[in-house]
Parts: C-alpha cells; structure tokens; sequence
C-alpha cells in the first residue's frame, strides 16, 4: 500500500516592517507576477511560490474605473425607461438604442479589462449565451 505524502503545514508567519512607498511597491510587482502580496514574497525568498499556489487573474485597474462609470450609466438609461414604462409611455427608440449601446460598450470593455478575448467570455455567462 503507498503511503500517502504528508501534508506541509505552514503554521509560522514572519512579517516585517516597511514605508509606504515599499509596501506599495511590493503590492505593485505582486500584481505585476500575478500572485497574491504573501505568495509574492514567498516566490522570491525562497525561489518558489510553493506547490498549491495559483496566479491571480490579471487585471486592467485604468479599464475597470472605466467600467464602473459605465455602469452607472447604463444603470441611469435602464431607470429613465423602467419610469418611463411604469408611466404607461414607450421609451423614445433613441432611448432603446443608447442603453443597447452601452450595454455593448460595458461588455467590451469588461473583456478587455479581464483580458479575454471575444469567445471566451461565454464561459463567464452561465446560461449559454
């Protein structure tokens, strides 16, 4: 019967003081890697991020604020044509088409700012779209 490898148990933690401008700048070359700031460090004392480390997805921070501020637009059109319906009128088409737009917009720049390319962001719908 094999025996089963035993289990690494990390159970230390060593922590150490830094200025701001050096916690940035760890923060910065750990996203740059694409690992969390405790994995980073860990990659580059002991040469190895260790055998159940994982990178994080890359981001794109610049695309993201760009998504935020599109969302609360769109959320602003779908708002003005939910009162717009709720007052018994159709939305003017002009309407229809700006938040069609944005919503096209969002997806684009959710893409880029998650570093997809176009056909692999229907793995992040869920229902097959």
């Amino acid at each position: 019967m094999a025996r089963r490898p035993t289990k690494t148990r990390r159970n230390r933690i060593i922590q150490f003081r830094c200025s701001d401008a050096e916690h940035a700048e760890i923060l910065r070359r750990a996203d740059r890697a694409g690992y969390p700031p405790g994995t980073f460090a860990r990659a580059c004392v002991l040469g190895s991020p260790g055998p159940r480390a994982h990178r994080l997805p890359p981001t794109n921070k610049v695309e993201l604020v760009k998504l935020h501020h599109e969302i609360n637009k769109i959320g602003n059109n779908l708002n003005q044509a939910q009162k717009a319906v709720n007052m018994g009128r159709l939305p003017p088409i002009a309407e229809l088409k700006t938040a069609a737009k944005d919503v096209s917009d969002f997806r684009n720049w959710l893409r880029r700012a998650l570093n997809l390319a176009a056909d692999e962001d229907d793995d992040l719908a869920g229902d097959g779209q």
